[in-house]
């Protein structure tokens, strides 16, 4: 399966989401999922999700936290950031859940609509001391039932590509296109040769436009 970026940069991710989802609770007293609901509003989650090395190695948690203010409110009065040694159930939860979202390569925006940041702090107790695989067994039977989008689709709004440019990229008709996104038709059973378009298209591999079969 190809990540939306580099396996080398996963654990500074990781670390920057962990500690934007703490500083924005405990400093700065937002609810966990108004705040969420910022992140993912303001951009700044397709950009995690893009792989934006700028924002993923380049900005610290608490940098990355002050700049979905910025985008949501207009910016925010800054305050002296306190560092503790303590993980918060809340660094955790971000920590995984950057773990999960690159691992599986769906947006930050599906899986909370799924998954809420507060039902995910609330696993701590159970999950932050067992393997990250446990956790994503877990997460995993709380989705299955679940319609995410087509892998298509998935990896089309990852590119920021609409079905025009797609259609437009590789041949396929808009209306093709829609029709494998709306599984009105199945992508695993089109040509070896459309499904390479479309991995060309995407910088992906084959495999990653083919939906699991539950």
């Amino acid at each position: 399966m190809m990540h939306a970026y580099d396996k080398m940069y996963l654990e500074k991710g990781r670390n920057a989401l962990a500690r934007m989802l703490d500083f924005a609770v405990y400093q700065l007293k937002y609810d966990i999922d108004t705040y969420v609901d910022m992140f993912i509003a303001s951009g700044i989650s397709r950009r995690f999700e893009h792989g934006d090395v700028s924002l993923i190695v380049g900005k610290s948690g608490v940098e990355i936290t002050y700049e979905v203010l910025y985008e949501s409110l207009g910016g925010v009065e800054r305050v002296y950031v306190e560092y503790t040694a303590n993980r918060s159930p809340e660094y955790w939860a971000g920590w995984a859940l950057a773990y999960y979202q690159w691992l599986k390569g769906l947006s930050f925006a599906d899986i909370v609509k799924v998954v809420p940041l507060s039902r995910i702090v609330s696993m701590y107790p159970t999950y932050h001391e067992m393997d990250i695989r446990q956790f994503v067994d877990k997460m995993d039977e709380m989705c299955e039932q679940h319609t995410f989008d087509t892998k298509l689709k998935q990896r089309r709004k990852l590119a920021d590509m609409s079905q025009s440019q797609l259609s437009e990229a590789t041949g396929v008709s808009v209306r093709t296109i829609q029709q494998y996104e709306q599984r009105q038709k199945d992508v695993s059973k089109a040509n070896v040769s459309t499904l390479a378009k479309f991995a060309r298209a995407l910088y992906c591999d084959i495999t990653d436009l083919i939906d699991e079969i539950k």
